[in-house]
């Protein structure tokens, strides 16, 4: 080890899922701010939600289950899984009473200012009262199946996520009275929000389980109702399959999917009126205990809730209105492949349309001149153009493979579905390799130019995916160059085929190579800034956890590499201290659009590389996934990822929140006097500034600043 490096402790990184709790406040701290727009924050508001549903799946049923083994370890920040997990639950404490205060005390309240309104049962005048009574007897009541609790009945298997209702009631028997208890699932077919009949504009809205509760003497008809509480069971989500086992993959994913409804329960969040006799006969059946249990004070579930951010509501209450343009190198062009053959084209989404890609792969499908088709599919939504391109290819002659990844989390049913209707119309589906998860995006088309065999290449940090590509930045590449060219065909021979890994010219791929790739390009940081020469870093993603790789970025610190990290999620490196990351920044951008792109920016001594790709720097996505970053080898494009998108997001003084020494985040503000840059709304001007920005305003009456663009190829 150098001369003057240090060894480093525990207390140099931060615990991961603590770190990922901070990333969800910030989702919360948008639900909290006024600044936004109201339905923007209900948004917001239920991601949060939604995110804390994944996290119990997965992060705190791993904690568990490691609790409850015989192996004892510390993460790289010194926990046990025992100490974690004390420390989470009071982290996620104080963040749930923070939520549900906001809900009660300013999104509720606001939403009504605004004619959107949460009605009680109670104070329903009669002619609501009837048209409720005809709604439940119609639509409700025939899927409702009361569940008794008793010797005959045991407590039923409740799915995991789903909205319950625990029953006490009353009746006679034999001249004495009994208490009884029983369940009624909320049915997941309906919706969670009644909309009451209005005609003057207002949002009037009823709880759907609220609306059961009031209708139960109807199903436990000859009984006394005596009360009635919400309950919700979180389960164990992860999929436990042994590959090597498994003879027929996708029948083992399908197994799997079955058994994880019956996942260990590990959170049960309650209505805050409910007895404590009936919370312990919960938790009792469940094998939960109190550091489980979630009192709430509000809805259950909030991330139904969406569906008033979906409804068609005053756009005063939105973002301003925005449609991607198609990319300034695509625009107007026909033939993407002569386009493709003159240079190689960056595409920046939501910013710049996906539909670029979908068309692209349409012209491949219809394409004479087209032989085969190649592509990797993670969550793919089961988009029908996509899926629907790759089937027209096979019918028109075409080579056609999919590398479908069954395992893709929470999507796996969906990915099946698609997997089976590629099968069934002549598409080649294969599902990589054993023990790796398909995680890199590409696609490779090869085509029989007028002059010789080429091969296009689309990568990209983001899934092929047209819904996500609206919400989600990602950065993607199409490019005919040979040597991209090469190294796709021998990765896709890799994932469908029996071969070693050959060593690719261009590509880094993990498992493979990326990890050790990326602790070079970090050690020559180091060498450059120690001989003086120019050297930095700038390094965008979505989570940094790999202990090798922040031990890098802290040698690289105190040999005096400028070191600025853009990290979404989760961070365990602990920036500013003294001695050990005093050169290292860390932000973290959350706003209207999801942060998805991962680049990677060397500064190599004034001869800059970039990567981008679909790996974070985490230890599955370099020793347990198939993942692909690429390099961009073209100048200007270089500049543009440069100057256009890291250093905007590094000036972000509207969204971005700065990492402290304590584990924190605090946003970063402008300096006294200067302006607020929101980096987002920098990414959309200058999309629209490419693409007419005053016929965009003439239509959508949307306000976005103009820009002025970089120089080059690509600012036409």
């Amino acid at each position: 080890m150098p001369v003057g490096i240090k060894n480093f402790a525990p207390a140099h990184f931060i615990n991961r899922e603590l770190s990922w709790l901070e990333f969800n406040q910030r989702v919360l701290n948008e639900a909290l701010d006024t600044k936004n727009p109201l339905l923007e924050r209900v948004k917001f508001f239920c991601i949060t939600s939604s995110n804390l549903d994944e996290f119990f799946e997965v992060r705190v049923a791993g904690l568990k289950q490691q609790i409850e083994s015989d192996v004892v370890e510390r993460s790289i920040d010194g926990l046990t899984s025992s100490e974690a997990f004390r420390v989470v639950t009071r982290r996620v404490r104080r963040m749930v009473e923070q939520q549900y205060r906001c809900w009660r005390e300013q999104l509720k309240p606001s939403l009504a200012e605004h004619g959107i309104r949460f009605i009680e049962l109670k104070d329903l005048n009669a002619v609501d009262a009837k048209w409720l009574e005809h709604f439940y007897r119609t639509q409700i009541r025939p899927v409702l199946t009361p569940l008794a609790i008793d010797p005959a009945h045991p407590f039923p298997q409740l799915l995991n996520k789903s909205l319950n209702i625990i029953v006490q009631l009353e009746m006679h028997r034999a001249g004495e009275p009994l208490k009884h208890l029983a369940i009624v699932q909320v049915p997941r077919v309906l919706p969670r929000l009644v909309k009451l009949p209005r005609a003057d504009g207002l949002q009037d809205y009823l709880h759907l389980g609220r609306v059961i509760g009031h209708f139960l003497g109807d199903l436990f008809p000859g009984t006394k109702i005596l009360g009635y509480w919400h309950f919700r069971v979180t389960r164990n989500s992860e999929l436990y399959i042994d590959e090597e086992e498994a003879a027929n993959l996708l029948k083992a994913v399908e197994n799997e999917l079955h058994n994880r409804r019956k996942g260990d329960a590990v959170r049960l969040e309650l209505d805050n009126d409910c007895p404590a006799s009936i919370r312990d006969a919960l938790l009792g059946t469940l094998r939960l205990t109190d550091d489980d249990l979630y009192i709430i004070d509000g809805p259950l579930n909030p991330t139904r809730l969406m569906a008033i951010y979906e409804g068609d509501h005053s756009p005063e209450l939105r973002d301003p209105p925005f449609v991607a343009p198609v990319a300034a190198a695509l625009r107007g062009e026909t033939d993407f492949f002569a386009t493709i053959r003159e240079r190689d084209i960056l595409l920046h989404h939501p910013f710049e349309n996906f539909n670029s890609v979908v068309e692209l792969l349409e012209q491949a499908a219809e394409d004479t001149k087209v032989l085969a088709i190649k592509q990797t599919l993670y969550r793919t939504g089961g988009y029908p153009r996509i899926v629907g391109a790759l089937m027209k290819a096979v019918n028109n002659g075409k080579q056609v493979t999919a590398v479908v990844e069954l395992r893709a989390r929470f999507d796996e049913a969906n990915n099946i579905q698609w997997a089976r209707k590629l099968e069934e119309a002549g598409v080649h589906v294969v599902y990589g390799l054993v023990g790796y998860k398909i995680h890199g995006k590409m696609c490779l088309i090869v085509r029989k130019d007028d002059d010789m065999i080429r091969r296009y290449v689309h990568m990209s940090s983001g899934n092929y995916n047209p819904t996500t590509s609206r919400i989600y930045t990602d950065v993607g590449l199409l490019t005919c160059r040979p040597a991209f060219g090469e190294d796709a065909t021998n990765l896709f021979n890799l994932l469908t085929g029996v071969c070693q890994f050959q060593e690719t010219r261009k590509i880094l791929v993990a498992p493979f190579q990326l990890h050790e790739r990326m602790l070079t390009l970090i050690q020559r940081e180091s060498e450059n800034a120690r001989k003086g020469l120019p050297a930095r870093i700038i390094a965008k993603m979505n989570s940094l956890v790999d202990q090798k790789i922040i031990e890098a970025l802290y040698r690289a610190s105190q040999a005096g590499v400028k070191i600025d990290l853009i990290v979404r999620g989760i961070c365990c490196l602990r920036p500013q201290v003294k001695g050990i990351s005093d050169n290292i920044t860390v932000r973290s951008i959350v706003d209207r659009f999801l942060e998805h792109s991962r680049i990677f920016y060397f500064e190599n001594a004034c001869q800059p590389e970039i990567f981008i790709g679909s790996a974070d720097w985490m230890p599955r996505n370099f020793f347990r996934r198939i993942e692909f970053v690429f390099p961009i080898e073209d100048g200007n494009l270089r500049e543009r990822v440069k100057s256009e998108i890291l250093d905007i997001s590094l000036a972000d003084t509207a969204k971005a929140n700065h990492l402290k020494e304590d584990g924190t985040y605090a946003r970063n503000t402008p300096r006294k006097g200067g302006p607020s840059r929101r980096s987002q709304v920098v990414f959309v001007s200058m999309a629209l500034s490419a693409s007419e920005i005053n016929t965009h305003k003439a239509t959508t009456k949307t306000k976005y600043p103009k820009v002025k663009l970089a120089k080059g190829p690509l600012a036409k």
